[in-house]
């Protein structure tokens, strides 16, 4: 039997039925009307509201604007402003996560007593909803009775409480450590799978020829950990660039707008200036930024995968 006749037996014998696909697309249109209304409608007509002029304190006079709302943010100084923090809030962020995170995978992946306790206290953090978590890390930096103030005076780094959300040139940073302390678990576990995932003979034959502890951490865990540090990237950045929980509990944006980022950009837009049209437009830079910036990930390291 020729090469062909093999192939469509095979395709034959594989292929699905028309009444199949049908009942297929019939089991999935539920599904797919739930997606259009909860998730591609809410975009679309998102977009559209970004092409008027909506004013909630003067609901008659809605006027068909175009990209004039776009072309009005990005003359806005409060933007740039808020862009710059978003940058250096995801910069930082990303970058603390990513060490933290590859440090403790590289703990948890030896044996050693107590493995899977320290395994299960790390999932804690993680399992916190960011509301509680930045209640929490609100009664730390508390001025009056808060931990760190405690801590630091009792340890004599400090001489009296400080106001430490009230530090124009600390508050991002303190954001940023609350927003590190809740990513970091997920980021490990992540990064601990695929370290798990290196097969063992790669590491014996670089002990063979002589490799020490860290050549074989440059030249085989790293490069074959690149698919976990592309996803970690990838999630955490667009996490840090859109969120907005932390920056709500701890300053609102303060003090003097020194936490005030894009997507406290955003809620002051919509939901205080009650300007729906420019906050849906500030909304679409944003998405179209966390788009452009996780494709730029995927091309700086996904090119050798």
């Amino acid at each position: 039997m020729s090469v062909q006749a093999l192939g469509r037996r095979w395709l034959a014998r594989h292929s699905v039925a028309p009444s199949d696909q049908r009942s297929a697309m019939l089991l999935l249109t539920p599904m797919m009307l739930v997606l259009l209304a909860v998730a591609v409608f809410p975009v679309l007509y998102s977009f559209w509201t970004s092409l008027f002029d909506i004013h909630l304190t003067r609901m008659n006079s809605v006027s068909f604007v175009g990209l004039g709302n776009y072309f009005q943010t990005f003359r806005d100084p409060m933007f740039w402003a808020a862009v710059e923090r978003t940058a250096w809030f995801t910069v930082v962020s990303v970058l603390a996560i990513m060490v933290i995170a590859t440090l403790m995978a590289l703990l948890l992946n030896q044996e050693f007593r107590g493995r899977r306790i320290l395994s299960t206290a790390l999932l804690i953090p993680w399992a916190i909803p960011y509301v509680v978590d930045g209640l929490m890390w609100k009664w730390i930096y508390d001025s009056g009775y808060g931990a760190l103030n405690g801590l630091l005076l009792q340890l004599g780094v400090i001489g009296q409480y400080m106001v430490w959300l009230g530090d124009t040139h600390k508050t991002l940073a303190l954001i940023c450590n609350a927003f590190v302390w809740k990513e970091v678990p997920l980021a490990t576990i992540l990064l601990l799978v695929t370290m798990k995932s290196i097969p063992s003979d790669l590491y014996a034959a670089a002990r063979v020829d002589g490799a020490n502890l860290w050549s074989r951490f440059v030249h085989v865990t790293l490069p074959a950990m690149r698919p976990g540090f592309m996803l970690v990237m990838i999630y955490e950045a667009m996490m840090a660039v859109r969120h907005f929980d932390l920056f709500f509990i701890l300053t609102e944006g303060g003090p003097a707008d020194a936490s005030h980022v894009l997507s406290w950009h955003i809620y002051v837009e919509t939901f205080r200036n009650l300007s729906f049209g420019t906050g849906a437009a500030v909304a679409y830079v944003l998405a179209l930024a966390t788009f452009a910036m996780s494709y730029a990930i995927i091309r700086l390291l996904g090119k050798r995968l």
